[in-house]
């Protein structure tokens, strides 16, 4: 049961991480853009963010994150089913930063205004620190769900007292007379309820 728990915790925390890491990085910038126009036309430069490089990205962040969550409030054939879901945004936020480090952003920056239109040489200067963030943070996740999807249907549900009872609210064991302090504790649960404990 421990190590159930260490690795849905593990899960859950990749999962969590590999998001964030998303997240940050596509909100950063990948790349410098220039273009030199020729006369009397100026130079173009632009920054070009990882949201704008990679729309994947923050996409892969958002579902990594609602993975984290999904996975404590999912049981058995669900949670291995997230895991793949999982798997899948990792795979994709990987292969994101992936293609961004090895020539993929020339393309990506024809979506500059401005840049790629009419003569001139464009110039495109990688930032690799931010697409190798999101290639840790894809594998990241994509352990996570792999993991999720093999061993997931093997972790503990969610916690008892936060899942309903097939019995009423109002259903109570017979154990004899009351004491003035199941009287107390009887009333307590009925303001819970909404109910109003002096109505007879």
């Amino acid at each position: 049961m421990r190590s159930a728990r260490a690795e849905l915790t593990a899960a859950v925390l990749a999962a969590a991480l590999a998001g964030a890491l998303a997240l940050v990085a596509g909100g950063q910038g990948w790349a410098q853009v220039s273009h030199d126009r020729p006369a009397p036309l100026p130079p173009v430069h632009a920054a070009l963010s990882g949201a704008d490089a990679a729309p994947l990205v923050p996409a892969a962040g958002l579902v990594l994150l609602a993975a984290a969550v999904a996975l404590f409030a999912v049981r058995g054939t669900g949670r291995a089913i997230v895991g793949l879901f999982l798997a899948m945004a990792g795979g994709t936020l990987g292969w994101s930063g992936l293609r961004a480090l090895t020539g993929g952003l020339a393309e990506a920056s024809t979506r500059v205004p401005g840049v790629g239109r009419g003569p001139g040489q464009v110039v495109v200067d990688v930032t690799a620190g931010w697409p190798v963030v999101a290639v840790l943070g894809g594998l990241l996740g994509l352990a996570a769900g792999i993991l999720a999807a093999l061993r997931g249907r093997a972790w503990p549900a969610m916690g008892g007292r936060y899942e309903r009872t097939g019995a009423g609210p109002t259903t109570t064991a017979a154990a004899g007379p009351m004491t003035d302090e199941d009287r107390a504790q009887a009333a307590w649960k009925a303001l819970d309820r909404g109910e109003d404990p002096t109505d007879s």
